[in-house]
């Protein structure tokens, strides 16, 4: 038995990061793939699975990018990976496993808006880790206006 916890604590280490972050001016987020275990409020919304609503943008754009940064660094178990004027990019580990999560926020100015995508790097299902984060992410958000 404990070594079939190990190969799936070993598998959860993995994965492929996402791809390299456009330019700041692009306000496009990567697709979710067909797997269960991504949201993204780019998205079509008619893809329950996969939709989620942007986060409204408050206060200054120019300041959006730190306060993001103070909230995902206020969660356990995640690292800043990128940020520039318009876009966040941050890991988030799970505890036990060590399952690698990814979230993406893309300021969209002109439209009011953050976009949102947090995908699992590997797996079939995410067990509403994703939605659950995103949820989370805009309470504090939100919270913090």
């Amino acid at each position: 038995m404990s070594r079939l916890l190990l190969c799936i604590a070993l598998a959860g280490c993995g994965g492929a990061p996402p791809p390299p972050v456009e330019a700041a001016t692009s306000a496009a987020l990567a697709p979710c793939p067909a797997s269960p275990n991504c949201v993204s409020s780019q998205a079509d919304p008619s893809d329950a699975e996969h939709h989620t609503a942007p986060l409204s943008l408050h206060g200054d754009p120019a300041d959006a990018v730190d306060r993001l940064a103070r909230i995902i660094r206020s969660h356990e178990r995640t690292r800043i990976t990128h940020t520039d004027d318009r876009v966040l990019r941050a890991t988030y580990t799970s505890r036990v496993f060590r399952f690698v999560d990814d979230v993406e926020l893309r300021i969209d100015a002109e439209a009011g808006l953050v976009h949102v995508r947090s995908a699992s790097r590997v797996g079939y299902d995410d067990l509403e880790a994703n939605p659950e984060r995103v949820a989370r992410i805009r309470a504090d958000w939100d919270a913090a206006r």
